[in-house]
Parts: C-alpha cells; structure tokens; sequence
C-alpha cells in the first residue's frame, strides 16, 4: 500500500494541508461521520464556545477511529462545518495542537453553514481515513 501526498507546482503550498492525495494498493477505508460536540452521555459540550466543542470533536474522531482500527495519522481528508458567524481560529488552534508534528497534513475543507442539527453545535467535523489492509 501506497499513500502519497502531493502539493503540485501551480497550486499554492501550505503546511497545514495537502492539495492531492493518492492511494494505491490494499487499503481500508474509514469514513467517520460528522462529530459534534456531544460527549458519551449525551451531552453538549462547550456550549458557546467553539474551541471546546473543537476539543470534544476531536476526542469523539479518536474514538470512532479507534473502533475501526485508525488513527489520527490515518486521516487523508477533513470536511469541517462552521457555523456562520462563529470565529473558526480557536478550532484550528485545537486541531494545530492535536495534530502535532505530524508529517503529511490532510487536505481539508472548511464550510460555512447556516445551522447544524443542533443549535449548539458551532462546529463539526467528518473525516476519511485511509489505513493498510492487514487482512489479506
């Protein structure tokens, strides 16, 4: 298996994602459905402020990666939901401490949207991640 990522000549180059993703090979495929700020019981975290409900996603992506054998490091893509108005740099300075040091950041996409499912919830965050398929 092959991941490669790629920021080619002509498109503006930032380390903080990628412009193209490429893989080849046996592969598992996890995507994670959006992850809000709700904690294991039920409950909205952070309530008015985004960079604890960004905290709250980010554990909650953990988990669900977790459970299909993926890790942070796995993620290829991000698909990121702001609510309109809302500041989105406590998020990123959230997700920038998360991800560390990492090499090969994730190409992302950041939206603004009207509303979530949940007044609430100020932000949201899918992802897919790409791992090596050691079952075959």
């Amino acid at each position: 298996m092959s991941i490669e990522y790629l920021s080619p000549d002509g498109l503006h180059k930032n380390p903080a994602f990628s412009q193209v993703v490429v893989t080849q090979g046996k592969v598992l495929t996890v995507y994670v459905g959006g992850q809000n700020a709700v904690n294991s019981s039920g409950e909205i975290v952070g309530k008015g402020d985004i960079g604890l409900q960004a905290e709250q996603i980010f554990k909650n992506l953990e988990i669900a990666l977790s459970a299909a054998g993926a890790r942070l490091e796995n993620i290829i893509k991000w698909n990121v939901y702001v609510v309109q108005g809302q500041p989105p740099q406590p998020a990123f300075e959230v997700f920038r401490r998360v991800w560390g040091n990492r090499p090969n950041p994730p190409l992302v996409t950041v939206l603004f949207v009207a509303g979530l499912a949940n007044p609430d919830f100020l932000l949201e965050i899918e992802a897919i991640a790409v791992v090596p398929d050691n079952n075959g």
